[in-house]
């Protein structure tokens, strides 16, 4: 059964019917509505832009997201000569001038225009996905937990939810009203286990709610295409912005070592934008898509995919950098598309030699600028290995050249905390890990730590990234 929604404000009347047919059925005919309106109808179809300025100064104009304020005439003959309608709001009744302003008391009265009965048809299709909830679930239930379930992670076709346990009932519901409403979403799923706790690789176990069982999807990111079966690796949509965040901070010419790199949502953009990355991943499968995605992408030339234990590869990725600029490894950067359109037979400036630089070779530096650890579950016990991370190789760094020791970008979980707690309690882990002190403050200075809140995670977790310079005692340590 359908009830209108108690309420003594006229705006409800515009409010979906309230829908309490039974748990995880969805009749979407139990939303059709038919609201009784009135509408002015203006004489002259010339007047119906000055008269919609009139009526919005006057507040009598119907204001409601995905309902047109004009309408053809509910008369069909007078519609078809063109007369149109401005819908009005729900305290206007057409037969009492009484709600009537003085405006359309005027325009009456001077027959330009006039005030009619107006039936506005809703149904399921107009109705959002935040309405249809708040119709189909209990009240009570969505006070206790805060609301509608409304977020999802989306990767590609596939939104990912994770539903409280007080949903459950309304599990198929919920996602089946989700699809209605996100035409891009084909798939919907839940998951049924807590990342990272479940699986060293970041995979989640999870149930299909809606659409098929297909992950395989593709998702853009930083003007960048991944594809991957988003049940095999580790995928979060919610991150985009921390990963566009530290790539602007790489400079072209740069090397980065992205520790833990996924399918590459740091490492692909990076390369793209002329910076060398080494890129790892413990989990075969990401290994995979992350070399299928640098192809994909073309940066074969910046981004070199490995399948090791990160722990083992901070040391060897120093290494492998420092053989590789030994050897004269490099890039060759090439004109980039402004200067390719100037290149075209067709350009104006297609016959002036000065606008066609050669291809420019870009030599590998000998050391790694900065260092990404994107494990918050686990990352900072990864940071003893940069105990002699270039030990012997002193004469790299400052004060024997320019190079300053690399910049270590750390993600990692803590506890919400008043205060600075949260930021001292990063820090106060990092110390303990790499045996140094290190105290909350400026990245750029020795033996300080900057920490920078990522996201929540849960109502009592956030998510942080912390960024320091390796002190020179850990890292021309001794290696064991």
């Amino acid at each position: 059964m359908a009830e209108l929604p108690a309420g003594d404000d006229d705006m409800s009347l515009l409010r979906p019917p309230v829908i309490r047919s039974a748990v995880g059925v969805l009749d979407r005919s139990l939303f059709r509505k038919t609201v009784n309106l009135a509408a002015a109808a203006v004489a002259d179809r010339k007047n119906i832009s000055a008269w919609r300025q009139k009526l919005q100064r006057d507040n009598a104009l119907l204001a409601v997201e995905r309902i047109p304020g004009v309408v053809p005439h509910p008369d069909q003959a007078l519609a078809s000569q063109g007369i149109k309608c401005l819908l009005l709001t729900p305290k206007i009744k057409a037969g009492v001038p009484e709600t009537w302003t003085s405006i359309l008391q005027e325009g009456v009265t001077s027959k330009e225009v006039g005030i009619v009965p107006y039936d506005l048809f809703l149904d399921y299709d107009y109705w959002s996905y935040e309405d249809v909830m708040k119709s189909l679930l209990p009240p009570d239930l969505r006070d206790e937990h805060d609301g509608i379930p409304a977020g999802f992670n989306p990767a590609g076709h596939v939104a990912h939810m994770n539903l409280k346990e007080a949903f459950l009932p309304y599990k198929k519901l919920i996602a089946e009203v989700l699809l209605d409403k996100n035409p891009a979403i084909k798939t919907v799923i839940n998951k049924v286990a807590n990342v990272g706790t479940e699986s060293e690789f970041r995979t989640f176990a999870y149930e299909v709610l809606a659409g098929p069982d297909d992950m395989n999807v593709e998702a853009r990111e930083n003007d960048c295409i991944f594809r991957f079966d988003y049940s095999k690796v580790y995928w979060n949509s919610k991150l985009e912005g921390e990963h566009r965040r530290l790539i602007n901070v790489f400079q072209p010419g740069e090397v980065v070592c992205d520790v833990m790199a996924g399918i590459g949502p740091f490492a692909v953009p990076a390369g793209k934008k002329g910076v060398f990355v080494w890129a790892n991943d413990y989990n075969p499968e990401s290994y995979r898509y992350l070399g299928e995605n640098i192809k994909r992408n073309k940066v074969g030339q910046y981004v070199r995919p490995f399948n090791q234990d990160g722990r083992t590869f901070i040391q060897e990725a120093a290494d492998l950098v420092h053989a590789a600029s030994a050897n004269k490894e490099y890039a060759v950067a090439g004109p980039n598309r402004r200067e390719k359109r100037r290149q075209h037979p067709n350009s104006n400036t297609a016959g002036n030699s000065r606008s066609r630089p050669g291809p420019e070779r870009k030599l590998i530096p000998p050391t790694i600028s900065h260092f990404v650890m994107n494990l918050p579950a686990s990352a900072i016990t990864f940071l003893p290995h940069f105990r002699g991370l270039y030990a012997g190789r002193e004469q790299l760094f400052a004060p024997h050249t320019g190079t300053k020791l690399p910049m270590v970008h750390v993600h990692c979980f803590a506890p919400k905390a008043d205060g600075d707690a949260s930021l001292i309690n990063v820090c106060e882990r990092i110390s303990a890990e790499l045996g140094v002190g290190m105290k909350l403050g400026e990245a750029e200075n020795a033996h300080e730590v900057s920490v920078l809140e990522v996201r929540n995670v849960a109502p009592n977790k956030r998510m942080f990234c912390a960024s320091f310079r390796v002190p020179p005692e850990v890292a021309f340590a001794a290696r064991s």
